[in-house]
């Protein structure tokens, strides 16, 4: 992919008229099916994770101003270091992905590139829901909604203020904590129901065997705002007893494990084997490499360094647990753009932390392969690899086109895993 510095509305206009030549072919593929006439099945499972803050939330809005979202941060970010490639401009231009024009654009893409499904971070503070008008008035009204799934992820940690953090953020009283993670069990309660009446009835929710995919990102929090692990286990319990009586054949549980602090309030889970068997889990999840891997060069670590290291945790994941893994591959990090810009960038925690330099399309692609390679080897029925990320834009992980590499990174997406 040569580079392109022309800006988004040519590429965009270019984009669309490659996703309806892709649309039509995919369509008559999936219309001739197999030999008996069944849907051709991918033997893989692409999903992205998707942080939808790049639309208007009245919750921002009572913290930032009006019309705040998350692009004023890309806009504003600068070079930090020689070489940083800073602010990363979106190809597409700074969208409101709530427009359900916008994410037809955005499901176009994702489908013609061989990903599968939207994990979306999703969020349940005070009894009530954050940043959901992206999936909402988004996805769930976009008009071609059907060529992929979604699903959730419930980023469950406490949301700190970070949009942008000063240095020395996360230090004792310098910390401000905007909403708290934990909930208690009626929250929960309230929370299950809404998801499953909002979202587990999407016909584009994604199942796994039929039941319906949930993941958690933060089992220490779970368990803290329920009372314990037994509490926690109760709760999931009767989850999965709405989930049935919904309809489904059961509930699909994913944990999020880490061994890597990456914001001030993240809880590492210190005995995961046993929360997995106690909370019954079904399958074992990552969000981004560095909740495994150190960056130790500051200010960049090498993106086949981290690379390598990644691929021992995958290894070193599927001889400790017996549950199905989905590997994680992150296309790149730099949450620069999440510091106020005036401070001195020092390697003084996240924000302020090295980024991984040499992340390129070739690069990603042979992390991609690495990762297809992992699942060939496992015994598992369903194969699925996750993405970091759609549009991590202010983490410097994002597979969105930008002026600089173009749709680089989603091509490498459909080099590896397009015909699979």
């Amino acid at each position: 992919m040569t580079q392109d510095k022309s800006g988004g509305v040519t590429r965009r206009e270019a984009l669309a008229a490659f996703g309806a030549l892709a649309a039509t072919a995919a369509g008559a593929q999936a219309a001739q099916g197999n030999a008996e006439g069944e849907p051709v099945k991918k033997k893989y499972e692409v999903a992205a994770y998707y942080f939808p803050n790049y639309h208007v939330d009245p919750r921002n809005e009572e913290q930032h101003g009006k019309g705040w979202t998350e692009w004023e941060l890309v806009k504003r970010a600068e070079p930090r270091f020689p070489g940083h490639r800073q602010p990363r401009v979106p190809a597409w231009g700074y969208e409101d992905e709530a427009d359900p024009k916008v994410m037809a654009n955005k499901i176009d893409a994702a489908a013609d590139h061989a990903v599968d499904i939207f994990l979306y971070d999703w969020y349940w503070y005070d009894d009530k829901p954050f940043l959901q008008r992206c999936l909402e008035e988004g996805f769930q009204k976009a008009p071609n909604k059907d060529r992929m799934k979604f699903a959730i992820h419930w980023a469950n940690h406490t949301w700190c203020d970070i949009m942008p953090a000063k240095l020395g953020f996360g230090l004792g009283p310098n910390q401000i904590v905007q909403y708290q993670g934990p909930i208690s069990r009626e929250s929960f309660d309230k929370m299950a129901d809404y998801v499953i009446e909002k979202y587990f009835k999407d016909p584009s929710y994604w199942l796994i065997d039929g039941c319906p995919y949930f993941s958690i990102y933060e089992l220490t929090s779970f368990m803290e705002g329920l009372g314990g692990m037994d509490q926690a286990a109760q709760a999931l319990a009767d989850f999965r007893a709405k989930t049935k009586a919904a309809g489904f054949p059961d509930l699909h549980l994913n944990a999020m494990l880490w061994s890597v602090k990456v914001l001030p309030t993240d809880k590492i889970v210190r005995n995961p084997e046993e929360l997995l068997k106690v909370l019954a889990f079904d399958s074992i999840g990552s969000y981004v490499w560095v909740h495994h891997v150190a960056l130790e060069q500051f200010p960049e670590t090498p993106y086949h360094e981290v690379m390598e290291k990644a691929i021992a945790h995958w290894n070193e994941t599927v001889k400790r647990h017996a549950l199905p893994f989905h590997p994680n591959v992150s296309m790149g990090w730099d949450s620069s753009p999440r510091t106020v810009q005036s401070d001195t960038y020092s390697n003084a925690g996240y924000p302020f932390t090295a980024t991984i330099s040499g992340n390129t399309p070739r690069a990603f692609r042979e992390g991609l392969s690495a990762a297809k390679n992992f699942l060939d080897a496992q015994p598992w029925e369903h194969k699925v690899v996750s993405l970091n990320a759609w549009n991590e834009w202010t983490e410097g992980s994002y597979l969105e086109p930008d002026t600089f590499h173009g749709l680089g990174y989603l091509e490498a997406i459909k080099a590896v895993f397009g015909q699979a």
